[in-house]
């Protein structure tokens, strides 16, 4: 029990140098602390192990040297016996209670080691627990993961509305400022010009500054018609090269190309489209 309680009282030692340590040198607890924490519980743990099995299997031994034995036992048997301390069977009737229910009887063994000496480490660690989380406040509380897990799913789900993750056929919007603008004209020159042309007048695809639309008009139908593209007419799906922020940019480039004046522009395809933007063709 007094190496227990020592072991105790240096953990909590040990604990507050390292957080002393690690305040000195970063001004706040970071997780190397608490990876010295872990490595001095597993230390714990393994020292509970071993002196479970070494003054267990000793004590054993200083029974079998009192009384002699025809076989020494095997090393299960010394182990289970240092697990449990129960009594041999042929001595269970020194042990046995006077108590008799329906023929059934009880024997006073003692209480197993194992279950001893995992109460001392739950005692143990209830010190570090207290220590840590209620006198020196070095962990952190439900409350206080609570909130920094919020903050940190504010700032990813910021970045993702950044890249456009949540930016379907069904929600997109027309950008209109003019760094978006830019952006999707940039899109645009380095992978629409084989087709559309440099003023998207159209070359093998179709004009895209006239009303006609084969695939429909509005931000949602040129959106959808980006991202899944027509494999049949030779134009690829841009979703797995370009983000829905991406798609979100050239589809507006593209829509406020309305109404200007290729050099050479081919002849209306599909029909006029009379939609309104929040349409989308099925």
């Amino acid at each position: 029990m007094k190496v227990f309680f020592a072991v105790s009282l240096l953990l909590m030692q040990i604990n507050l140098f390292a957080q002393e340590a690690v305040t000195q040198h970063e001004g706040v607890l970071g997780p190397g602390y608490y990876k010295i924490l872990g490595i001095l519980f597993f230390i714990l743990i393994l020292a509970i192990i071993y002196g479970f099995m070494y003054f267990g299997t000793e004590e054993i031994i200083e029974e079998e040297k009192a009384v002699e034995e025809p076989e020494k036992a095997s090393l299960w048997a010394r182990i289970r016996q240092a697990m449990t301390k129960a009594a041999p069977l042929d001595k269970e009737d020194e042990i046995l209670m006077e108590d008799d229910y329906d023929g059934i009887k009880e024997l006073d063994n003692k209480v197993p080691p194992w279950f001893n000496y995992l109460f001392y480490a739950t005692v143990i660690f209830a010190v570090y627990y207290m220590f840590n989380y209620e006198v020196f406040s070095a962990g952190k509380s439900q409350v206080d993961e609570y909130e920094a897990e919020m903050q940190a799913y504010s700032v990813q789900r910021a970045q993702l509305e950044a890249s456009g993750a949540f930016v379907t056929e069904e929600t997109v919007t027309r950008l209109n400022d003019q760094n978006d603008l830019e952006s999707g004209k940039d899109i645009y020159k380095s992978n629409c010009v084989p087709c559309h042309g440099p003023d998207a007048g159209g070359i093998v695809g179709p004009n895209l500054t006239d009303k006609y639309w084969i695939h429909g008009g509005g931000i949602k139908n040129v959106f959808k018609t980006i991202k899944y593209g027509v494999p049949a007419k030779g134009m690829v799906s841009w979703q797995t090269q370009l983000n829905p922020k991406q798609m979100q940019e050239v589809a507006s480039y593209v829509l406020s190309l309305q109404g200007t004046h290729p050099a050479n522009p081919k002849e209306p395809q599909g029909t006029i489209w009379e939609g309104d933007s929040t349409q989308v063709n099925q």
